[in-house]
């Protein structure tokens, strides 16, 4: 068992930014991630199983729905209460991240803002004590960044709707207890929907052999003429602005979850570079290690105040959904270089489990593919600089 002896560093004291409240929340989520997850988490990638155990301290510390109202069960945070929780959590391991971040953001969040009142009062506050876990169902097999070509398909059988189709790279699916899936119906309209789990013709096979993300239970949802209520709707909203909407939240958790995954790889190659000797004394004094840690702090220190800004603009209404995708990409980015050169500077030690830099690096590989991959956020940012769409 590892004693988790992480210190955050906040090298342009942005604590000074923060209100009270963001720091104790964040405060909340690190105390919790030292206690409950650094202890269990490297033996579970090991194992690359989901550590069950751990989903009632999640909703203890909020980040099930942290900026839900409370009226629905959440806690009803800002936007940055939010981002520093993903961020604590992603410290500890992205697969973590990934469940309370998929249950905010792509299950809470659209029936939150695209459900029926009835909806809201049926899952939200289960969804927020984590009585129940959600899923989110937009990627195929056959289209990945291209959601809007999606063949799964609903149609209207008059006191019902038939749904079939596949989704696949689903986050919670082998565990959850309800999906938020998108189809289109018989005029190419896109809408979401519900399912629960024991509707007869719903199944969700489990994803094996990852190398990345084995913390997190990632999986496949099938329907074979699944019978879907039509009260399961989400009747507010349709069209690929909706699943795109969830993503923007989600995308927004990332840029600040990333954040904690790089953090962790610094804290763990400054403190070895400090304690590790060779030719008579610590690799933290020689120019080369040197060079990695001063840019390694340097980009999270850009990336902190990147995520702050982006904070602030979401709760104001005003943060873009390509803003959104340049705090993702860079994010992201910025972590996964830290973590090959905090890998380096711990040398062989940095592959093994006693570190946990090399999970990290894994880990980061799916982040920067997953939502919204580095290419295609690239590409977001160049339409909206130049008005000029390359997608097509």
């Amino acid at each position: 068992m590892n004693q988790d002896l992480f210190q955050a560093p906040d090298y342009y004291n942005l604590d000074d930014l923060l209100t009270d409240e963001h720091k104790m929340v964040r405060d909340a989520a690190r105390d919790w991630v030292k206690r409950s997850v650094s202890p269990i988490i490297e033996e579970a990638a090991q194992r690359a199983e989901f550590p069950n155990e751990i989903l009632g301290g999640l909703a203890e510390v909020g980040a099930f729905g942290p900026y839900i109202p409370e009226e629905y069960g959440g806690a009803g945070l800002d936007q940055i209460s939010y981002g520093l929780i993903m961020q604590e959590l992603e410290r500890g391991d992205s697969g973590v991240r990934s469940t309370a971040s998929v249950q905010s953001s792509l299950v809470m969040y659209p029936i939150f803002k695209y459900g029926s009142e009835e909806q809201k009062q049926k899952y939200l506050p289960k969804l927020a004590s984590g009585e129940m876990i959600g899923c989110f169902g937009l990627t195929e097999p056959n289209h990945g960044s291209n959601p809007g070509g999606m063949e799964t398909k609903i149609k209207d059988m008059g006191d019902h709707y038939l749904l079939n189709g596949a989704k696949m790279w689903i986050s919670n699916a082998p565990f959850a207890d309800i999906a938020i899936v998108w189809a289109k119906n018989e005029e190419g309209r896109i809408h979401g929907l519900v399912v629960e789990r024991g509707m007869e013709g719903f199944t969700t096979p489990e994803t094996h052999n990852k190398w990345s993300l084995r913390t997190s239970a990632t999986g496949e949802l099938i329907f074979d003429n699944v019978k879907i209520p039509k009260e399961n709707i989400l009747p507010e909203k349709s069209g690929l602005g909706a699943p795109l909407g969830c993503l923007d939240s989600a995308r927004f958790g990332i840029a600040w979850g990333a954040i904690g995954a790089a953090m962790d790889c610094y804290d763990t190659a400054l403190r070895y570079s400090k304690e590790r000797v060779q030719f008579g004394k610590p690799i933290a004094a020689f120019q080369l290690q040197q060079k990695k840690l001063a840019e390694m702090i340097t980009e999270i220190t850009k990336a902190q105040l990147l995520a702050w800004r982006l904070g602030a603009l979401k709760n104001e209404g005003r943060a873009t959904s390509a803003q959104i995708s340049m705090a993702k990409r860079n994010n992201v980015d910025m972590a996964l270089k830290i973590a090959r050169e905090a890998r380096q500077i711990l040398g062989a030690m940095g592959i093994t489990g006693d570190y946990s830099i090399m999970r990290h690096m894994m880990n980061l590989e799916s982040v920067i593919t997953y939502e919204g991959t580095h290419d295609i956020h690239l590409l977001i940012t160049g339409m909206d600089i130049t008005g000029e769409n390359a997608f097509k």
